[in-house]
């Protein structure tokens, strides 16, 4: 049998919303991204000038993703 850690529900609850803030953040960042790389297409279309990708591109796991794999 192993031991399991308990929290107070207080601290999962914390645990729970700084975790959910920090989805939000990085789904900020994806939609940010993505946002200047349409600003940057239109007013460079790929047909005069390449686009830049040294930038790799964030992508956040799908919702209906399981969590533990």
């Amino acid at each position: 049998m192993t031991n399991r850690v308990t929290y107070a529900p207080q601290d999962f609850q914390k645990m729970c919303k700084q975790a959910e803030r920090d989805h939000e953040s990085k789904k900020l960042v994806v939609l940010m991204e993505r946002v200047k790389r349409q600003i940057a297409e239109r007013e460079n279309p790929p047909g005069i000038a390449e686009v830049s990708s040294h930038q790799p591109v964030l992508r956040l796991p799908s919702r209906s993703a399981p969590f533990d794999r």
